[in-house]
């Protein structure tokens, strides 16, 4: 269990290497647009890293004011997430799937994606929570696929997107997490089907889903987020495949 202001040693290492990045883009490509960059001669390419090796300290400096900025940021944004989730938690929940008390002063974020396996394993344990809890908390469903390994994230959540279009997210969603190995359009339509939605409507909603769910992945990247399923519980956040107990100890200590 950790408070919602700490970084996760991953996330250091995130913005280690993207400042790493960023400062070789800034040196070698002098902030020119990409064909302009290109022209740089390798002469001049050369006279930069020898500079670089000359002066390893420069690097150093930029790197550690880098990292000192991107945390700031990030710090800043989880402050201000927190502080609008206490005072009006309906601007954090927009247009997101809500399940459990509507007007609870408890709130249960969750980011998660449909193809990672610990949010699989989570959502059998936050089932068993709100089956317990549905008249104390408010949960929030955002999306946060994670594209870079998981290919089948984003048309799962836009499914996911356009069955609640019809009022049927969180069964459509716990099928998602249930067939989670056979995830792909076919599956899509099958779910889609025995929850006996108007299919021509399902499709068409799809097409709609990229805006919502682009929302909430740049909340995530705002708020620091590098995995999933990540939960943010009032002031209190916690992730992975997480215990019922732990759930229940978080909800204990928002309610003091």
């Amino acid at each position: 269990m950790r408070t919602f202001l700490n970084l996760s040693k991953s996330l250091l290492i995130y913005l280690r290497s993207l400042a790493i990045l960023s400062l070789l883009c800034l040196i070698l490509g002098w902030s020119l647009p990409a064909q302009a960059a290109s022209r740089i001669s390798p002469r001049l390419e050369q006279q930069v890293l020898q500079i670089i090796r000359e002066h390893p300290e420069v690097v150093l400096e930029s790197l550690v004011a880098y990292q000192q900025r991107q945390r700031q940021e990030i710090l800043q944004s989880q402050q201000a997430f927190l502080q609008e989730l206490q005072i009006n938690p309906q601007a954090v929940i927009g247009n997101s799937p809500v399940t459990g008390s509507p007007d609870s002063k408890i709130v249960l974020v969750e980011f998660s994606d449909y193809q990672c396996p610990y949010c699989a394993e989570a959502n059998k344990t936050l089932k068993q929570f709100m089956d317990k809890h549905q008249d104390q908390v408010t949960l929030v469903y955002k999306h946060f696929p994670l594209t870079q390994i998981h290919a089948q994230a984003v048309p799962a959540a836009k499914a996911a997107w356009a069955a609640n279009q019809q009022g049927k997210f969180w069964e459509y969603s716990d099928a998602l997490f249930s067939d989670q190995k056979e995830l792909s359009e076919a599956k899509y339509l099958d779910i889609a089907t025995n929850l006996k939605l108007d299919l021509d409507k399902f499709k068409s909603d799809r097409a709609l889903a990229d805006n919502e769910i682009v929302k909430d992945m740049q909340l995530a990247q705002n708020l620091g987020l590098t995995g999933t399923p990540f939960f943010v519980m009032n002031g209190e956040s916690f992730s992975g495949a997480v215990q019922l107990s732990d759930m229940e100890e978080a909800l204990a200590r928002a309610t003091r």
